[in-house]
């Protein structure tokens, strides 16, 4: 992965293209497809491939709990980050008078389950300003009926990032709540520091190179009165098909409430090869080889004639680098006609720096830059 050989053994759809929409969709290692294709000989077997299924689920979740330095018995597996925090919303139980804090950087699915018509509790907004979340602005917004702040560790919109350890600080100090952590947009991409954090949600077709399906929830145990969703299904249950099991329904605790059904199999084989493929580089290498390469890119952009919605203090940036622009797409077809591809959407483009990219990539992507915006 960070190198031109592992670059084009591993990932050879790379080998004529400058990718920098990991952020949007990963780029997954042969590895995967080797495993999705491991999926389907198990599958072959019928009920005798459960037991490997059910192998791959257990191995799955000891891999994210390594991530998110928690135990694998406080890790659950759902389908997508939405779907996670849908069933969240039910274990809060919310009720009139209840608060709930979002923020203008995030992403909908951790915003919109507080903002339904049913949702009984009021919706603050934490705004940012100047592209950052000022934790002096968090603070009126804290309170005794304070029940969930959520944030993204990394924000999708503009790559702002964000000091867990400092929010834990606040939000602890300053209310009873519930800290919620999307980390999304850093699993697979940087070292995570979640030491305090009540939930933890991913999705995984990004930065962890696995594919759609996933949502790799965390719920420490002490946590696991104030987290258990009381949805229907089976998995999820403590004795679903016992002798009661027409006149109640209970929850397993914490994390192994979010698995509501049947498990995505197939995900679940793509994202243990991911994760796998991950670890065997390490975060920290990964992210020690691009972040030089994320911080000359974002002074090469600062100055270019463009809005930089990125903060430009280093301790601010992760992997995402994100402007705007009044002719935005024409910036971005003329990158992708040169067979560079980044995201392009409402006038803003973002760049997404992962360990398949190269110092030669970011040359590339500056140089053209340059070019288009000397022809606007």
């Amino acid at each position: 992965m960070l190198d031109e050989a592992s670059r084009i053994k591993d990932f050879p759809s790379l080998k004529n293209k400058i990718y920098f929409n990991s952020a949007a969709e990963g780029i997954p290692p042969l590895s995967v497809k080797d495993a999705l294709l491991q999926y389907f000989q198990d599958k072959l077997l019928g009920m005798d491939g459960r037991l490997l299924h059910e192998a791959q689920w257990n191995a799955t979740r000891e891999l994210v709990a390594s991530f998110y330095h928690l135990t694998p018995s406080e890790i659950g597996l759902c389908s997508c980050s939405s779907e996670a925090y849908n069933l969240a919303a039910m274990a809060l139980h919310l009720k009139a008078g209840d608060e709930v804090v979002i923020n203008d950087l995030d992403f909908p699915a951790g915003a919109t389950p507080w903002l339904q018509e049913g949702c009984p509790a009021t919706v603050k907004v934490w705004r940012h300003r100047n592209n950052i979340l000022q934790f002096e602005d968090l603070l009126p917004l804290l309170g005794p009926k304070t029940r969930l702040v959520n944030v993204s560790l990394v924000s999708f919109l503009n790559g702002f990032k964000i000091s867990v350890p400092h929010l834990v600080e606040i939000v602890r100090k300053h209310s009873p709540s519930l800290l919620a952590v999307d980390v999304t947009q850093a699993l697979g991409r940087i070292p995570l520091q979640l030491q305090g954090v009540d939930l933890i949600i991913s999705s995984t077709h990004k930065w962890i190179l696995a594919s759609h399906g996933g949502g790799l929830v965390g719920v420490p145990c002490a946590k696991n009165k104030s987290l258990t969703a009381p949805a229907g299904g089976w998995f999820n249950l403590e004795e679903p098909f016992g002798a009661n099991r027409f006149t109640e329904a209970k929850s397993k605790p914490g994390a192994a409430s979010f698995a509501v059904g049947m498990p995505n199999y197939p995900a679940i084989y793509a994202i243990r090869a991911g994760l796998q493929y991950i670890q065997s580089i390490g975060v920290e290498k990964i992210d020690a080889a691009t972040r030089p390469l994320v911080l000359h890119c974002l002074e090469e952009l600062a100055k270019l004639p463009i809005e930089l919605i990125t903060p430009t203090n280093p301790e601010h940036v992760a992997g995402i680098l994100a402007f705007r622009h009044t002719k935005a797409d024409v910036i971005h077809a003329h990158l992708k006609s040169k067979n560079i591809h980044l995201m392009g959407n409402a006038g803003r483009l973002r760049i997404a720096i992962h360990g398949y990219n190269t110092h030669e990539n970011v040359e590339v992507l500056l140089q053209e830059l340059k070019a288009v915006l000397k022809q606007l």
